[in-house]
């Protein structure tokens, strides 16, 4: 007889809802399990029928993970609804077939890298924090920094509240623009506490302006724009599974073709962290009069039509190869250009 399931990672394996947002859906009472209400950890055997809000929950076949990077706007609640009416992140994706959902949270006020699939495993492996995945954010605030405040953030702070005494991990932090009335900072954190950046800031007296998440592990957001996602490669899920893995447990990287992929706003992909594309793609490129510059991203080649841009391409104006135009060398041990025709 087959092993039963909790119900909490049949719907996350099956991409309805997160373990955490399954356990709250259950507590409200609106899972069933065979007509009676569920509880939680309730035991699910192969045949038994889930419905969520009174609608059944497909179970045959081995369903397609998905894996998306989406840059979050200002103003969207990461979840998959709202009671108060608020614009939804997985209004975003509601071109794809398949339901995803967030992994892990970004406020209504802070934007940028949010991943959302439909693997709970995979998802489990970013959220859980011994896992230790980096979260890196730009983040703006409305004064100068002091050093005495880079050190505490850096070395950990109290961000409890009502008495409860709640002491972060060490950080990273950098000091990437500084102004008399603004900061930016880049700060990276392996934690991931309810509004965690925030309170940091507010613990050593700075008030965020701006927050944005700008790269989780080896991911980084690159110019995806806001609102836009694209699904991510296998080499990223890869490394992205081997952040979250001790040395001696990391899979191998999967060959990676270099083929953009296709995303919401149409367009392929071509983020700065890509490396390189194929020789193939290069050439078509070039013939297009397209070169890429070092972080693998596009810029139109204005010297010289249908190749990249040589050495040539930055001499001061005035300045000439030394050739003709119009005439082609003539054999050698001649003593000048060929006339053409």
């Amino acid at each position: 007889m087959a092993k039963p399931v909790r119900i909490q990672k049949v719907l996350s394996d099956r991409g309805v809802l997160s373990r955490r947002r399954a356990e709250e859906y259950i507590r409200e009472g609106r899972i069933t399990v065979n007509g009676r209400r569920a509880e939680i950890g309730h035991p699910v055997y192969p045949g038994d029928v889930i419905a969520v809000d009174g609608v059944r929950v497909p179970m045959g076949g081995p369903k397609e993970n998905l894996y998306i990077m989406l840059n979050k706007p200002r103003g969207w609640v990461t979840t998959t609804s709202d009671e108060l009416g608020r614009r939804c992140v997985t209004q975003l994706v509601e071109d794809l077939e398949a339901r995803v959902y967030p992994v892990g949270r970004l406020d209504k006020d802070s934007e940028g890298l949010l991943l959302l699939t439909n693997d709970g495993q995979f998802a489990n492996l970013m959220m859980h924090p011994s896992h230790r995945v980096g979260k890196t954010y730009r983040v703006t605030v409305r004064s100068a920094v002091t050093e005495d405040q880079c050190t505490a953030l850096s070395a950990g702070v109290d961000i409890g509240e009502e008495g409860r005494r709640e002491i972060t991990a060490p950080a990273s932090v950098l000091v990437l623009e500084k102004q008399p009335d603004r900061t930016v900072l880049q700060i990276t954190i392996h934690e991931g506490k309810n509004r965690q950046i925030r309170r940091m800031c507010q613990a050593v007296g700075l008030e965020v302006a701006r927050l944005k998440r700008t790269a989780l592990g080896p991911l980084r957001l690159g110019m995806l724009q806001p609102g836009q996602w694209r699904e991510l490669r296998k080499t990223e899920v890869a490394a992205l599974r081997n952040a979250a893995r001790p040395a001696g447990q990391q899979e191998p990287l999967p060959r990676d073709d270099g083929r953009g992929r296709l995303g919401s706003f149409g367009g392929p992909d071509h983020s700065r962290h890509k490396k390189a594309a194929p020789a193939g793609a290069r050439r078509e490129e070039a013939a297009q009069g397209f070169r890429r510059d070092k972080q693998g991203g596009l810029r139109f080649a204005e010297t010289g039509r249908g190749r990249p841009a040589g050495k040539n391409s930055g001499k001061a104006p005035g300045k000439t190869s030394g050739k003709v135009p119009g005439k082609r060398p003539g054999p050698a041990g001649s003593k000048g250009p060929r006339k053409n025709g």
